[in-house]
């Protein structure tokens, strides 16, 4: 199975040691998937990551083996072209690599601002190509300006949550539940799509999601709070 992270690196990512923090997550989460990775011996997760900001561009030629993954850090610095990173990776889901039938690939995508080109052109790019509507798409806020209308339409499902960060512990929690879950959730056929595994009490949109009792994800893993409703004086973005 392929997991995409598309990472924001455009010039406000620079400020408030918000770059430092998502290189920080993403590195403490290998860990993690690879312990998920590791409950299904059926599922060989290959994981791509993409930087956006004036443009957009591979981290690696090819996908990497989850087990051989080394997280190289991102530079911020640039604009924020979100359609064109979708466009690239509409490319690669239709790309001759891609299965004709298997797991869903999984995207994870991060993000503190607002795109500066095209997005509706690159999401519907992402929706048309053979594996984008199939996907597993998650995606995190980071801070209060993050355009959160733009990450829900690339979500593309109102049952799935968008997780928000507003400092560096949160962007931790968050990015190591995010491809957690992600990973359980294409791995795990039986429990249907990434919405069913997140349970959500109707009584408020910001308690904790929970897992199932069976599922694949560590329990020392602290769920993150929907919408990152976290204490105002813990707030840095």
């Amino acid at each position: 199975m392929s997991f995409y992270w598309l990472a924001d690196c455009s010039g406000s990512m620079a400020r408030d040691g918000k770059i430092q923090a998502l290189n920080t997550a993403a590195r403490e989460a290998l860990p993690h998937m690879r312990e998920v990775a590791a409950g299904n011996p059926y599922a060989r997760p290959f994981v791509r990551v993409m930087r956006f900001a004036t443009g957009a561009e591979w981290q690696s030629a090819e996908a990497v083996p989850l087990a051989e993954l080394v997280w190289t850090d991102l530079v911020a610095g640039g604009v924020t072209d979100m359609g064109a990173a979708l466009s690239l990776l509409a490319e690669d889901l239709s790309g001759p690599a891609m299965p004709d039938r298997g797991l869903a690939p999984v995207i994870v995508l991060v993000s503190d601002g607002q795109p500066t080109d095209d997005f509706n052109a690159g999401l519907a790019a992402l929706n048309e190509s053979a594996w984008g509507s199939k996907a597993v798409r998650l995606a995190i806020a980071i801070g209060r300006d993050a355009d959160r209308d733009v990450l829900a339409a690339f979500v593309g499902d109102p049952s799935v949550p968008l997780l928000v960060a507003n400092a560096p512990e949160a962007l931790v929690r968050q990015i190591r539940w995010a491809s957690t879950i992600g990973l359980a959730s294409s791995s795990s056929p039986p429990s249907g799509p990434v919405s069913s595994a997140m349970h959500l009490p109707a009584s408020s949109p910001s308690s904790a999601l929970r897992l199932p009792p069976s599922g694949p994800v560590s329990s020392a893993m602290h769920p993150p709070v929907v919408g990152g409703d976290e204490d105002p004086e813990l707030e840095v973005w």
